[in-house]
């Protein structure tokens, strides 16, 4: 089944890739550039901490 979003973000990407030829400083500069020309506001969180036991919230696979 084809999602017509996932070929559209590929599509946007390799395009943007072949831009920069694979550069990917270019690349994350060029897309850090459209992300402030944007406007809007980047919330960046600080990472969360890891305990022993793993993440909480995040199921554990049994056997």
């Amino acid at each position: 089944m084809k999602d017509p979003i996932v070929d559209e973000v590929r599509r946007n990407r390799m395009e943007h890739t072949k831009k920069f030829q694979g550069d990917m400083s270019a690349i994350c500069a060029d897309l850090r550039e459209i992300q402030n020309a944007s406007g809007h506001e980047v919330v960046r969180l600080a990472p969360r901490k890891i305990s022993r036991g793993g993440v909480r919230g995040v199921a554990r696979k049994t056997r």
